[in-house]
């Protein structure tokens, strides 16, 4: 019964929570696929990382903030699960039935995620302009800015040169950090649903069958 009341409150809640939303890139659009879109593997979730200047286009600010970063790493999760570091019960339990908010966790690398982080926690495809710069939009949409329109940093981050960031939407069982890498890749135009990517290697599992190769 209390599982069913859960679901119940869950679905209810649903629509008005799971932002941030896809951003939709022109279909039409059929430029040369030359940016390099990067998914890392965490063990238990994903993260999104593009090339610097591109997030740059759309918050000017990351680039006075993080000077000669060549590429951004990105997650999104639960406050208080992402912060704390590490796995404990009691918090992940919170975040999946009762959040109280939501981080992104940003970090800056000083060559590209293939360098960084092992080979085999990494995969990249290729996109096009369209789709790089609807992925940029969707991650800008991802953070929360105050009333003059400045992002909102939190905590330092978890490794290199990182911040936590105050984010948009509302984390719980139906939208959690896959689901957010899940948008992403939509956003950069891959064809997937992200209803039931919740797990990381899910989406690493898809990314890694339908990857595009660079074009010159």
């Amino acid at each position: 019964m209390k599982t069913a009341w859960l679901f119940l409150v869950l679905f209810a809640t649903y629509g008005c929570s799971a932002k941030p939303n896809v951003v939709e890139p022109d279909a039409g659009a059929d430029s040369s696929r030359s940016s390099k879109l990067y998914v890392v593997s965490h063990g238990w979730h994903v993260g999104i990382a593009i090339a610097a200047e591109e997030l740059n286009a759309v918050i000017p600010e990351l680039a006075e903030r993080f000077v000669g970063a060549e590429y951004y790493e990105l997650g999104w999760g639960d406050a208080g699960f992402y912060q704390a570091g590490e796995t404990k019960a009691g918090v992940t339990l919170q975040a999946i039935v009762w959040s109280r908010g939501t981080v992104v966790h940003l970090v800056a690398l000083p060559d590209s995620p293939a360098g960084y982080f092992p080979a085999d926690a990494v995969l990249h495809t290729c996109i096009n302009t369209e789709e790089a710069e609807s992925l940029a939009q969707y991650l800008s949409n991802s953070l929360t800015r105050d009333e003059d329109g400045n992002l909102i940093e939190l905590k330092r981050g978890l490794y290199g040169d990182s911040q936590f960031y105050d984010a948009e939407g509302r984390y719980h069982l139906l939208n959690t950090s896959n689901k957010w890498a899940a948008k992403a890749l939509r956003s950069a135009g891959m064809e997937l649903s992200p209803t039931f990517k919740l797990t990381a290697d899910s989406v690493m599992g898809f990314v890694g069958e339908n990857r595009q190769d660079c074009e010159q």
